[in-house]
């Protein structure tokens, strides 16, 4: 094993925080004992402009001259023990039904972070789709910019459509280890 093999590691932690205007922010975990520098391109080569504190995250991380810093994201998960905030709306949706709706391909319209939402277009589609602040939370990003591609599940609310989930494009095309694998068809 070369020198550079040894100093990238793989480790797993939580998003301490992490500022999108600053471009910066720090990752917790166990296996360091220092915190973890996260830079925005960092996040952007994995495919997010931002990522929300207590976010579960898998890194590659090296340590240098100023200090341990993740040098790719591997993985993201949304923060632990937070449920969504759809109120009525969600009816009697399990998580497994959230899980089951379809992904569709949008671009954000526009958020507000202040207000806590914002909106976002479905290619092919009319109307708008309603993203709560909350929402893009418990998906795992702190942050949405106008023109963003996103991948969103999505609800009829009693006022319209409403996301349940937002992925950043390039993480919803990514395969899920835990997809179910499709049979060849037979000949």
């Amino acid at each position: 094993m070369t020198e550079e093999e040894k100093a990238v590691q793989v480790v797993q932690g939580r998003v301490k925080w992490f500022d999108p205007a600053k471009g910066f922010g720090f990752i917790v975990s166990e296996a360091s004992n220092a915190d973890i520098l996260l830079h925005a391109n960092v996040l952007r080569n994995f495919g997010q402009s931002s990522v929300a504190d207590g976010a579960g995250i898998t890194v590659r991380i090296q340590a240098t001259q100023r200090g341990v810093q993740a040098v790719e994201v591997l993985t993201i998960e949304p923060p632990e023990g937070i449920s969504l905030p759809l109120g009525e709306d969600a009816g009697m949706l399990s998580a497994e039904d959230l899980r089951a709706l379809p992904l569709e391909p949008a671009r954000v319209k526009w958020f507000d972070k202040g207000k806590g939402f914002g909106f976002a277009n479905v290619f092919g589609r009319p109307e708008d789709v309603f993203i709560h602040v909350e929402v893009l939370r418990v998906s795992g990003l702190a942050d949405l910019v106008s023109g963003e591609a996103v991948g969103l599940r999505v609800i009829e609310g009693r006022r319209g459509r409403m996301a349940v989930q937002v992925q950043s494009w390039e993480t919803a095309l990514r395969p899920r280890e835990d997809a179910p694998v499709e049979a060849e068809a037979e000949r």
